[in-house]
């Protein structure tokens, strides 16, 4: 089975189950703080999932575009992928366990065809804080699991919270037996073997944490995610994704062109060609900043590896074309940017071939200094300054040195380059920390004013300013707008002595719900359109702003303090960025 027919299939089945379809959010999140792509399914639907009404209702189901960074030096092996899409269901305070369950296990066994007994489930263990969760393993019992393959866990495999407060609850998961026979007599889904590959997870949201004590919520949500990817590969009997059809005919077509074949760096080329694609055709663009750096690093990473493979630089506008055309009927959005994303990613190249340049210049430095003092070895520490300040790859380092008579301490670098890794999952992390937790009256306010913001740059710069992307945590907010100039000291203090003027006159904010193209027709602006169900939500502030938001907001501008913007600096080629705080 395609992917297209799973997601298809999965979208139909929850339609017909009284869901609504609602379109997937930009792979570049609007106003959220915790990360720097959209991860998941659930991260749009945040004010939702804490009890702001849904215009489209309380039963919503999609496919959602995600990224995630902390694995992108693991791409290469058989299965992990940075780009991925998640498919989803939500009960916002509708259904809860049974149903959700009820409906998992018929779509798993009637509309996939999965045998029943390939399937197992994990359920909460329960500890001193919430209780086993038997409720769930009754209703796996009652939909056709044997108790034999329910198994229970602790919190670190079957709970879910984001950050260190805020809604979370016991989650279940899906696994499906590949037929492998056990490693040992303890083999079960906890285990990595290989025989049990995990393929939906539902989260089951009915406790409040905070100061680490739980407490029941008020609305208690369905929260689940099935990765479309893995599911393509396990129902096609395939050994892993890059097998399947949306990657098939690029890694076929890198084969082709390679004259030193590398099933790892087709793998790297491919996988990173496709998420940079997607990031590209969402809005982003390389830089040395965030997301900006993430797609730098993707292009750069699969740039290197194209040169390993031997393959011509020149025949990255027919990959990118040839992977429009194999994921078109996945993402049509991709062909009306295929010219902006062939410029993007080859300009990128370019610059990082300049790099690569920079680097052996560097390298030959360091090889003539070693010369001089009689040493034939380069030492871990000097590739990995190398790799950290030039981008210089260390398998690049390693065969300049072997040409050279010298030998490369790889040992010592894997060590530096384990922490320089470990430092960016921390980094990572503590962009996750917060998420849900992250909605409060500050994070509220600062979202409330990136819409004046933005109405006071388009008064000042003019109406084609419009909002490329924002970033909101409790301390300070950054939004970053398209400007082909950097803004004088004149126009920065007319922006801040608009928004301002417009929080003491204290301006009501209203709310109100209508369909799309009427939102569209009274004048709302909004990033991404596409991205909005038919059914939304229009944020109004005085007669200075009327914008299609998820929310939320305060009720009148003069709960928001003192604006300022404290930096104003470039983002990416014509994306000018403005941080500022409220006092």
């Amino acid at each position: 089975m395609k992917a297209i027919d799973i997601r298809n299939k999965y979208l139909k089945f929850f339609e017909n189950h009284g869901h609504k379809v609602i379109p997937s959010s930009p792979l570049i999140p609007e106003n959220d703080p915790s990360v720097l792509f959209t991860t998941a399914g659930m991260q749009p639907l945040v004010p939702y999932l804490l009890g702001e009404k849904h215009p489209e209702g309380k039963r919503l189901t999609d496919y959602q575009k995600c990224l995630r960074t902390n694995d992108i030096d693991e791409v290469g092996d058989n299965r992990h992928l940075t780009y991925f899409e998640m498919l989803g269901n939500w009960s916002l305070g509708d259904y809860f366990k049974e149903e959700s369950i009820q409906m998992s296990y018929e779509f798993l066994t009637k509309e996939l065809g999965i045998p029943s007994e390939r399937i197992s489930v994990t359920c909460f263990a329960g500890d001193e804080d919430c209780p086993r969760d038997e409720i769930t393993a009754s209703c796996w019992e009652k939909a056709g699991i044997p108790k034999e393959r329910i198994y229970f866990y602790g919190k670190e495999d079957n709970w879910w919270i984001a950050g260190e407060e805020g809604p979370c609850g016991p989650d279940t998961e899906m696994f499906y037996d590949t037929g492998k026979p056990k490693c040992s007599e303890n083999c079960e889904p906890s285990c990595d073997c290989g025989k049990y590959v995990e393929i939906w997870n539902n989260v089951f949201m009915e406790y409040y944490k905070k100061d680490g004590k739980y407490t029941k919520l008020e609305q208690r949500n369905v929260d689940t995610g099935l990765g479309l990817e893995r599911m393509a590969m396990l129902l096609q009997g395939k050994q892993t994704p890059f097998d399947t059809e949306l990657f098939s005919p690029v890694m076929e077509k890198l084969q082709s062109l390679a004259k030193n074949d590398d099933i790892a760096s087709r793998r790297i080329v491919a996988e990173h060609l496709r998420a940079s694609m997607m990031i590209i055709c969402d809005g982003g663009r390389p830089s040395n900043l965030d997301r900006g750096y993430i797609l730098r690093r993707l292009i750069r990473r699969m740039t290197r590896h194209l040169n390993k493979l031997q393959i011509d630089l020149n025949e990255l506008p027919n990959l990118i074309d040839l992977n429009i055309d194999t994921l078109h009927e996945m993402y049509p959005e991709l062909e009306s940017h295929r010219q902006e994303i062939k410029d993007v990613i080859v300009t990128e190249k370019d610059k990082f071939m300049k790099t690569l340049n920079n680097g052996e210049r560097e390298f030959n430095k360091v090889i003539n200094k070693l010369k001089n003092q009689g040493i034939n070895k380069i030492d871990g520490k000097t590739i990995f300054n190398l790799y950290e300040t030039y981008g210089f790859p260390p398998e690049v380092t390693k065969d300049l040195a072997t040409e050279n008579g010298f030998e490369a301490d790889l040992s010592k670098f894997d060590e530096l380059f384990k922490e320089h890794q470990e430092k960016s999952r921390m980094g990572s992390d503590q962009k996750f920390k917060g998420g849900l937790a992250e909605q409060n009256e500050k994070t509220i306010a600062y979202h409330t004013a990136t819409h004046l913001l933005n109405a006071a740059l388009k008064k000042v710069i003019g109406e084609n300013s419009h909002q490329r992307g924002s970033n909101i945590t409790t301390e300070r907010m950054r939004f970053d707008f398209n400007c082909d100039h950097k803004l004088t000291p004149e126009e920065k203090q007319k922006v801040e002595d608009l928004v301002n003027e417009w929080i003491k006159e204290d301006l009501p904010v209203t709310v109100e719900t209508m369909k799309k193209e009427d939102a569209l027709k009274s004048g709302a602006e909004c990033m991404f359109i596409e991205k909005y169900p038919d059914e939304v939500t229009v944020y109004t502030i005085g007669d200075v702003s009327k914008e299609l938001c998820g929310g939320p907001h305060v009720k009148h501008t003069g709960e928001l303090g003192h604006f300022k913007i404290v930096k104003e600096e470039a983002s990416s080629q014509g994306v000018r960025r403005i941080k500022a705080i409220l006092e």
